[in-house]
């Protein structure tokens, strides 16, 4: 039975949640890594993008994490959010979330079971084990979500060969593969069988804690059972550990409405707070666009608001949504009342028990309402301020989240107001430093000019042809660097009649390709190549990230040549893909290829390995802002060398749209 590599997949809600949570609050990559990674589902929904067709050919996907530095953080998120959408639509009977509950459990422990065997018998890719682990019984997942009948029985009686099939589909090479397909061969049939195959068939047995189990990694790896029961203790906590965190309940029934309605009404908060804030004009001052959100605010809570803006040292009332705002200004120290404490401290607070002040007071009273939630907003001191949410003591808790949520959408929108407004401004302080650039550069041209005639001149008067040659280097060098000063001077583009954020590529590598020949290919044993097509190449992308990822991957490419080779930049466009329009750059080298042991932590930011591969911060700078343009990159390596494939927005892309 043919199954579809994008599959959708039922998850825990408190998972599912926690994903969501730690999105919206922007909580660290590997924290969010670590959510998803412990859920069969949404593992199953990253390898399946990040395999999908959009990122074209690449090396095997060798772990989670791998596949997630592929989406991007933008795409990372929008995944989470779309999982979370399609979770409420699953309408799972009290046994069926019980069962999800003890798969959940089950493949985790797996997954833990087959990282730790891996550790202790020397696998090199931990990781990989962990991932296949919680891969191995997808089969019983898709069951699970299947209507009783002869297709759920094939799902349970087929499980291996489907995990096999979908792994297979997902990139994870052959040898996952393998893992999967012969998890439930017979101890003393894989004792010769390749160590993936052994580490999951362990792992899966030891993950049911009975003697079969014991007795397996005896003839498996030869671990005395000592050992084995200490690893399922151990697991067995680790376990426990996560399941607390995401407030899993493992020792009693298990029911999961509640959670799943605590899911959907945070999927529907995000949606009102997504609609009120389209509601309010993003224009003028950045306190004056905050102060006109109250009445979004009051429109979503139900509730009367007030908005206090930042002004000099203290807060000024400057709207409400109760009617004219009186004028009223406060110190934003000491922080003593709910207001002024909120500002402070950057969080929201809620007056409840607690004994108000004089300034709590008046806003009970402008609100009209026994309590009251102060919510900050977050930003700079252009777009900080407060809004003042009355309530009463029983609804304070659901005011304070719809609230904050509120909050965080409009910071991020203020903040992406204000950086296009600061490009706009930036983009007029470069023009007139480049002006005055220019002005310089003629001025050091004039003495550079006369100072290589008076050496010519004297070269001629000297018999010695030492000194001769030392004059010529003088010379040369003086010739460098009025190339380089003319160079700066002459930046193509900021007089072309191009749209902000376009970028014509070729121009771009052309200009580039002599500062870089002159400090990175001066020698005889290493050449750079320019090979660009003759076909509009203009990008949707700033000339200042075109500038940091090219320097980025011919830098590494250059000084991997340790015995001299050639470095070549290609174009090629169009480039068609995913119904959109790419210009290609593809940049490789003569070297010896990326070491294995550097490949799957490709873009992650480990230790330099230049001499001898590509790795070190610089490539995981390359992929952010690939990811940040929304572009494409992959790699190819071996023993002829490396190549990176980076895709780029078309500018043409944006003309079809305004068509």
């Amino acid at each position: 039975m043919q199954i579809a590599p994008d599959i959708q997949l039922p998850s825990l809600p408190e998972v599912t949640l926690r994903a969501l949570e730690a999105c919206h609050q922007d909580e660290n990559y590997r924290r969010i890594s670590d959510i998803v990674s412990a859920d069969t589902a949404l593992v199953s929904r990253v390898l399946a993008l990040a395999n999908s067709a959009l990122y074209g050919p690449v090396a095997e996907i060798r772990s989670i994490d791998q596949a997630l530095l592929r989406l991007g953080t933008r795409r990372f998120h929008t995944l989470v959010l779309t999982a979370a959408l399609r979770q409420i639509l699953y309408e799972l009977g009290a046994d069926q979330w019980q069962q999800l509950r003890d798969f959940w459990r089950h493949s985790l422990t797996t997954a833990l079971t087959a990282r730790a065997l891996a550790t202790l018998t020397r696998y090199p890719e931990p990781d990989q084990a962990f991932m296949l682990g919680m891969l191995h019984n997808v089969g019983e997942l898709i069951a699970l979500k299947t209507p009783a009948g002869d297709t759920q029985q094939y799902y349970f009686d087929h499980q291996a060969d489907i995990a096999a099939a979908l792994v297979s589909s997902w990139g994870l090479g052959s040898m996952a593969a393998d893992a999967m397909r012969y998890q439930q061969a017979m101890p003393t049939e894989i004792r010769d069988a390749g160590h993936l195959v052994k580490l999951i068939s362990l792992a899966t047995r030891l993950a049911q804690s009975d003697a079969a189990g014991i007795a397996a990694a005896g003839t498996i790896f030869g671990l005395n059972e000592e050992l084995t029961r200490e690893i399922n203790r151990r697991i067995d906590q680790e376990v426990t550990g996560v399941a607390e965190s995401l407030g899993i309940p493992l020792s009693e029934e298990y029911d999961a409405s509640h959670s799943n309605r605590k899911l959907k009404h945070t999927i529907l908060k995000q949606a009102m707070a997504n609609q009120a804030l389209g509601l309010s004009p993003l224009g003028g001052s950045a306190q004056e666009y905050l102060a006109a959100t109250v009445n979004s605010l009051t429109l979503i809570t139900g509730l009367p608001a007030l908005y206090f803006g930042q002004t000099g040292d203290g807060l000024t009332l400057l709207s409400a949504s109760t009617g004219d705002a009186p004028d009223l200004t406060v110190a934003s120290g000491p922080a003593t009342s709910v207001l002024t404490e909120a500002f402070t401290s950057g969080t929201a607070l809620c007056l409840g028990d607690r004994a108000p002040t004089v300034l709590d007071r008046q806003l009970l009273s402008l609100l009209k309402t026994p309590s009251l939630v102060a919510i900050p907003v977050a930003g700079d001191e252009q777009c900080g301020g407060v809004f003042a949410v009355g309530t009463d003591n029983n609804n304070s808790g659901q005011t304070e989240e719809l609230g904050r949520l509120f909050s965080a959408k409009l910071s991020q929108a203020v903040t992406s107001m204000l950086s296009q407004r600061g490009e706009s401004r930036e983009n007029i302080d470069v023009e007139l430093a480049r002006d005055a650039i220019r002005r310089q550069v003629h001025e050091v041209s004039n003495p550079l000019t006369i100072i290589r005639q008076y050496i010519y001149q004297l070269r001629n008067r000297l018999d010695d042809d030492e000194v001769q040659e030392e004059l010529d280097v003088i010379r040369d060098e003086l010739d460098r660097a009025g190339d380089l000063l003319l160079q700066i001077s002459r930046t193509p583009g900021y007089d072309s009649p191009e749209a902000p954020g376009v970028c014509n590529l070729n121009d771009e590598l052309r200009t580039l390709r002599d500062l870089l020949e002159d400090s990175l290919f001066s020698g005889d044993e290493k050449t750079l190549t320019l090979d660009l097509c003759e076909e509009p190449t203009d990008v949707s992308v700033p000339r200042a990230v075109i500038r940091q990822v090219v320097i980025n991957l011919v830098r590494n490419a250059a000084e991997s040549l340790s015995e001299g080779g050639d470095v070549s930049i290609h174009t090629l466009a169009p480039f068609w893909q995913g119904g959109k329009t790419w210009v290609e750059l593809e940049i490789a080298d003569t070297g010896k290829g990326i070491p294995a042991d550097i490949r799957t932590h490709l873009f992650s930011p480990v230790r330099s390995t230049k001499g001898k591969g590509h790795s070190g911060l610089g490539l995981s700078v390359v992929k952010q802002l690939i990811d940040d343009m929304e572009g494409i990159i992959n790699c190819r390596t071996g023993r002829g060398g490396t190549a990176f494939r980076i895709l780029f927005p078309s500018a043409a892309n944006n003309k079809n749209d305004d068509e």
